[in-house]
């Protein structure tokens, strides 16, 4: 299938139109993070604790903040997950507020007891249902034996009540309630439950207005190990690449295919930063991003090889055509298929964009900017970079670079 028969686009006569939009976006990027004195990292690479809420009327990010700030928290950051009508939001602690990494789960238990004060004091004595564990519930419900179980021996007893305990947990966390139990008597519903269970969570427990649905912590540790990771791999991936595309090619393939991948992630990264420098949501750099990265480097550097390729190709059939005429033809020659490719993928990052959710918002965001910038720099700067580094191999004032620099046989080839 072919978009395009026979163009004879001048691609390398346009290499200034392609510097002039390269360097700008680059240039903002850089100063976006030199702004912000480096990326914006998630918890996960930072360190701290994270906490997803869920609320049962919607709750202002101020109010949210003001109640954080009365208790101490300063620095939280907000952030809305899913639909508003859901009324889920993700605050972020990071180190400077929960101090070390033994205090990174009390960050948590403080969360709650700051959003704890916004509905007015609990009853004495009572225990939020809607924010205890199924342990905690378990050692409730063994203590005061409303089933009679004991009877029936202790190690019997423990495991009904533990069993009990975890259905009634899930049956909060699961649709439609998703965390937020309104009436204790809808746990009636829950197979055991009888009306002495219920007389006892009436007595012990209170319902809250939200509910701790994920908490996330991470130490300074591992934060800091999971950068430098996240670091090592991404340069191995580019070494890798690079000894590859020089074993299979020729030296100069490589180092212009390396470049115009370092242009991608650089470009990607900028964007990244621009995005939450105006408050993007899911613009911070985590784990998700990360591999969303080692994607892009792949896929860019995959479209890159399908077009040298065929400057290889034509290099060996027309030796004594000069390269900017050869790179121009393939570069030409490989356009349907490079349109179609990139077009469908396209399309099907761009709908995990729009339709993944909230969790892969980061990834999803990284692959739609990566599939265009990677499709446009395996024509715009790897290109260009092989012409260029030939044309000065070939001396300053040749009016153009004979093939035979190429004349390496394709492995494969038919003799």
């Amino acid at each position: 299938m072919e978009f395009f028969h026979e163009p004879k686009i001048d691609w390398m006569g346009k290499k200034w139109y392609f510097i002039a939009l390269s360097l700008p976006l680059l240039v903002l990027g850089l100063f976006s993070i030199a702004v912000h004195r480096g990326l914006v990292y998630g918890i996960d690479f930072r360190g701290g604790t994270e906490v997803a809420v869920k609320f049962a009327h919607d709750t202002k990010p101020d109010a949210i903040r003001n109640q954080l700030d009365q208790h101490g928290l300063h620095g939280a950051t907000l952030q809305q997950i899913g639909a508003q009508a859901d009324h889920e939001v993700i605050i972020g602690l990071d180190l400077k507020t929960t101090a070390s990494s033994d205090a990174l789960d009390a960050g948590k238990r403080a969360i709650v007891d700051a959003l704890s004060g916004m509905y007015g004091a609990a009853p004495a004595g009572k225990i939020d249902f809607n924010n205890t564990s199924p342990q905690a519930l378990a050692d409730k419900l063994i203590t005061a034996d409303p089933l009679q179980l004991a009877i029936k021996g202790s190690e019997a007893a423990d495991k009904s009540y533990h069993d009990l305990a975890d259905a009634l947990i899930k049956f909060k966390n699961s649709p439609p309630q998703s965390g937020l139990i309104t009436d204790l008597k809808q746990l009636q519903a829950v197979p055991g439950v009888t009306p002495a269970v219920i007389s006892l969570l009436d007595s012990n427990y209170y319902l809250s207005s939200f509910a701790v649905r994920d908490t996330q912590v991470v130490g300074p540790k591992v934060g800091g190990d999971l950068r430098r990771q996240a670091l090592y791999v991404t340069l191995a991936g580019l070494g890798a690449m690079l000894v590859y595309i020089w074993f299979r090619f020729e030296l100069i393939y490589g180092v212009a295919a390396v470049i115009a991948t370092f242009h991608d992630v650089l470009i990607t990264l900028g964007i990244f930063s621009l995005l939450n420098w105006v408050g993007y949501p899911g613009t911070e750099i985590t784990l998700t991003v990360i591999a969303a990265l080692l994607t892009l480097v792949g896929y860019s550097m995959n479209d890159t090889i399908v077009v040298f390729d065929r400057i290889r190709e034509n290099v060996h059939l027309s030796k004594r055509e000069d390269l900017y005429t050869l790179v121009n033809r393939s570069i030409n020659q490989t356009l349907s298929r490079t349109l179609l490719t990139s077009g469908l993928t396209f399309l099907a990052v761009l709908s995990l964009f729009l339709f993944g959710g909230e969790v892969i918002h980061g990834f999803a965001l990284v692959l739609v900017v990566g599939v265009i910038i990677g499709t446009y720099s395996s024509i715009a700067i790897a290109s260009p970079v092989l012409v260029f580094w030939q044309q000065r191999a070939g001396g300053r004032g040749s009016a153009g670079v004979k093939a035979r620099a190429f004349e390496r046989e394709p492995v494969g080839a038919r003799r």
